[in-house]
C-alpha cells in the first residue's frame, strides 16, 4: 500500500483500487489553498524566518491604509510589492509584517504565510494569523469579494487543523493602539465567528520584524 499523506489533513481518503493494489489519495489535493503563493507577486526573499507551533489561537484582521485599495491583479501585486518594500527596507523588517493580504482582485495573498512570526501585532506576532485586507476601510466596506475571501482563508486553515478550531478573531486595534483595521471594517468583523471584545492594549513598538 502507497499512501499520500499531509500534515493538516483530517478528511477522509477516497481509495482507489489499481488491479491488486491500492493507493490512499490524501483528500487535501481536494481542499487546496485558498491563496496565491510568494512566487505570484514576485516577493523578495525574507531576510528570516522563524517559525512557532500550532494550532494557531488567534486571528487579527488589519487593514493596509496606505497603499489604498487594489481591484486588479496588477494593481494588487503591485500593494504587495510596495508593502513589502516599505517593511523590510524602511522599517527593517524581516518580511512583510502579514501572514496573508487580500485584494480587490479577490485573490489572497500569501504573506509570511501560517505558522511564521510575523510583524503585524506587537507580543501576537508568535501565535496568531496576520490577515491585511488592502486599503483604508475607515469609513467604506471592503468589497464582498475580499470578505469572502478573508473568511475563506480563516474556514481553510481550522478545517486543516492550521488554526485551532475554538480560535479568537480580533481586530488590530485591540492589541495595539492604532484606528486599524478602520471602523467600518471594524464593525463589519464584530459579527464574524469568534470575534471576542477582549482589549489588550500596551503600546509600544513592534520589535519583532
Amino acid at each position: 500500500m502507497v499512501v499520500l499523506s499531509r500534515r493538516y489533513c483530517f478528511y477522509t481518503c477516497t481509495i482507489i483500487a489499481i488491479g491488486i493494489s491500492y493507493v490512499v489519495v490524501d483528500s487535501k489535493a481536494c481542499d487546496p489553498p485558498p491563496y496565491v503563493g510568494r512566487s505570484f507577486w514576485n516577493a523578495k526573499p525574507a531576510k528570516l524566518v522563524e517559525r512557532f507551533a500550532g494550532p494557531i489561537p488567534y486571528v487579527i484582521i488589519h487593514h493596509s491604509y496606505q497603499p489604498a485599495a487594489c481591484y486588479t491583479g496588477t494593481q494588487c501585486i503591485e500593494a504587495m510589492q510596495r508593502m513589502q518594500t516599505m517593511h523590510q527596507d524602511v522599517r527593517s523588517w524581516n518580511d512583510i509584517g502579514y501572514s496573508f493580504a487580500v485584494g480587490g482582485d479577490g485573490r489572497t495573498y500569501q504573506g509570511r504565510g501560517f505558522n511564521v512570526v510575523g510583524a503585524h501585532a506587537p507580543r501576537y506576532n508568535n501565535k496568531s494569523v496576520g490577515i491585511c485586507l488592502i486599503g483604508d476601510w475607515v469609513s467604506d466596506l471592503p468589497p464582498k469579494n475580499m470578505l469572502t475571501a478573508a473568511k475563506t482563508l480563516i474556514e481553510y486553515g481550522v478545517r486543516n487543523g492550521i488554526i485551532a478550531s475554538n480560535y479568537t478573531l480580533l481586530g488590530h486595534r485591540q492589541v495595539r493602539s492604532t484606528e486599524c483595521p478602520g471602523d467600518r471594517l471594524f464593525e463589519e468583523i464584530k459579527t464574524w465567528p469568534h470575534f471576542s471584545p477582549m482589549t489588550d492594549i500596551i503600546d509600544q513598538q513592534n520589535s519583532v520584524s
